[in-house]
């Protein structure tokens, strides 16, 4: 009992030590205001003009050759015949980090413009939506392998991505705008060069733009606002982004600035679409004629990002109307000028403070985090750990066989799942045999990407169990033979048992690893009650533009890691030196047998 109660004394211990600095720097953050839900229509008071700092070489518009000259009535649209994932439904994949045009709001709802502008192009067809968050970086394979019927993400329709999907008229326009530090010595994208360090989002047009139009090297981030946090910090020099993220992400007091606009290339924003489901084009392209014709473009346009329209531009097909819109250059110029910021500057303290340790943006994350995000983080890594040890034990019993039939094929098979990335494999099982089974899992490809988990952990755990093997003694083999047991039997109840006793700790560490790896299953697309911890955080961090979510969620990771780390270390020890002799003295009959013996 003294040995348990040190060990849990210990585990305790070392938590508090892990958790303090997060516990002081929280109490030093001295940020007591709600932050602004950035997953919100801001209205049209928000209104802006056409920037005035535009990058004259690059504004003008490259020839629309995509628009096309009108579109089908919707009464000659056969929903029936669209060839959708689910009949009647649209499934679609979006991002839930790129406020104010896709983003989880705090009702935990896929919004933004351009999902509620699809909602309302479906209800024009008469079709209900379904969002699936997913990752930017293979939400155009997943559309194109028809894991969705549309991915709407603000998308820029640029020629290398039409040589992958198709893709609908345009609803929206884009500029991207050049943020650099307070202070900074560029003024312009022309002053970007190869020593310059600039941020991008992987996958995105800036990142096109940056690598091909500007011939530079960026540095290449997974959401907006991992990026401006590495600005913020000086880790970056300079960061590209789409205009509205960059606007939303700015906060009065920031040290960072909008130095130039431009016009985002390669034609306009719109949904894309499998090149293979045309009529679903055609039916989309109606749609949005009617939502243009009726206001509702206009008035969608006008909350979520009011801002004046380019010359020339307009949306839907050539044939569309005009949208009717309020004078937004008005608006823009009656708006009270902002008083520049006497703030004194931030300690480096306070900066970490605000950014990581918002205790009122914690308080908002756990409920979330504990409702949806632990019980779906301890569902995947249970599943996939017992799956992973039941197929790795038979891969460390099959890799010491004499039977080379046997043997080279899990020699293979965990050559090629231990060197492969984990999100390759992850991949590969959701995109490769999603579509095989889609009868059996409707689509979904929570079980599958458990499944990749479990194939991914069982090739790490196969090769523990076989050091664990192989690391007892040939004599124990011997023995086990000389009392009269057949080889099977000898290593079922003699070798085996006592290689996975010497391994439990390395056993723990592939656990703990398995247990943050469930996070990659984004990459495949969930719906908002399948998030696991980290995708919870990050949908608060966008909602936000704040880490303290992340940073929040990275305490329950710990809170399942370090308990487990030593209860395994005490369950070691335990079976190492046995159970402490704490009876002391001797009882009646045996002091009785002492003194006869005597």
């Amino acid at each position: 009992m003294t040995t348990a109660a040190t060990s849990r004394s210990r585990a305790v211990a070392v938590l508090l030590v892990v958790l303090l600095p997060f516990l002081a720097l929280v109490a030093c953050s001295s940020s007591t205001e709600s932050t602004a839900d950035l997953c919100a229509p801001p209205g049209v008071d928000s209104a802006t003009a056409l920037p005035g700092n535009l990058d004259s070489a690059a504004a003008a518009a490259a020839e629309d050759k995509y628009t096309t000259p009108d579109t089908l009535p919707l009464s000659a649209i056969d929903t029936s015949k669209l060839n959708l994932v689910k009949p009647g439904t649209l499934t679609v994949g979006t991002l839930s980090d790129a406020p104010p045009s896709i983003c989880v709001n705090s009702q935990n709802v896929f919004t933004g413009f351009d999902n509620e502008l699809l909602r309302a192009v479906a209800a024009q067809l008469g079709l209900k939506v379904e969002f699936v968050g997913t990752d930017f970086a293979g939400l155009l394979a997943q559309v194109a392998g028809h894991r969705f019927d549309v991915g709407s993400s603000s998308i820029t329709t640029t020629d290398a991505r039409r040589d992958l999907v198709g893709f609908t008229n345009g609803y929206d326009f884009g500029y991207f705008a050049l943020v650099v530090p307070n202070g900074s010595a560029i003024r312009s994208f022309s002053d970007l060069n190869s020593s310059v360090r600039i941020g991008v989002v992987q996958g995105t047009v800036q990142d096109d733009y940056v690598v091909n139009t500007l011939g530079l090297d960026p540095v290449k981030f997974p959401d907006y606002n991992t990026a401006y946090a590495n600005l913020k910090t000086g880790q970056i020099d300079a960061w590209v982004a789409p205009s509205q993220q960059a606007q939303g992400a700015i906060a009065a007091g920031d040290p960072a600035s909008i130095v130039q606009n431009t016009f985002s290339l390669n034609n306009y924003v719109g949904w894309a679409v499998a090149k293979d489901h045309q009529p679903l084009i055609d039916a989309l392209n109606s749609g949005l004629d009617a939502v243009v014709a009726d206001g509702t473009w206009a008035r969608l346009y006008s909350d979520w990002v009011p801002r004046e329209l380019p010359a020339g531009w307009k949306p839907g097909s050539k044939a569309a109307p005009e949208p009717q819109l309020p004078d937004f250059a008005a608006i823009a110029a009656a708006q009270e000028p902002s008083e520049p910021s006497t703030a004194q500057p931030k300690s480096t303290l306070q900066q970490l403070g605000e950014t990581f340790f918002d205790w009122e943006l914690y308080k908002r994350a756990f409920p979330d985090l504990l409702r949806t995000g632990l019980p779906n983080t301890l569902i995947l890594a249970l599943s996939s750990g017992i799956a992973g040890t039941v197929i790795g034990m038979l891969l460390a019993v099959a890799g010491i066989s004499r039977t080379r039939w046997l043997r080279w094929p899990a020699r293979v098979y965990t050559d090629i799942f231990r060197g492969l990335p984990a999100v390759v494999i992850i991949l590969l099982v959701g995109l490769g045999v999603g579509p095989v089974v889609k009868g059996l899992t409707g689509s979904n490809p929570y079980w599958l990407g458990a499944a990749a988990l479990s194939l991914l952990a069982a090739a790490y755990i196969g090769e523990i169990f076989r050091s664990g093997i192989q690391s007892v003694e040939p004599g124990q083999m011997e023995a086990a033979r000389a009392l009269g047991f057949s080889y099977r039997r000898s290593m079922a109840l003699v070798v085996i048992p006592q290689g996975v006793r010497r391994v439990l700790p390395a056993l723990m560490n592939q656990f703990i690893s398995l247990i943050k790896d469930s996070s990659l299953i984004y990459f495949l697309g969930l719906l908002v009650t399948q998030r696991e911890l980290f995708a919870v955080g990050r949908d608060l961090n966008a909602q936000t533009g704040n880490l303290s979510p992340l940073v929040a969620a990275g305490l329950f990771y710990l809170a399942l890691t370090i308990p487990l780390t030593h209860l395994v270390n005490y369950i070691d020890r335990r079976l190492r030196t046995g159970r402490a002799d704490t009876s002391g003295t001797l009882d009646d009959l045996e002091q009785s047998i002492v003194v006869e013996r005597g």
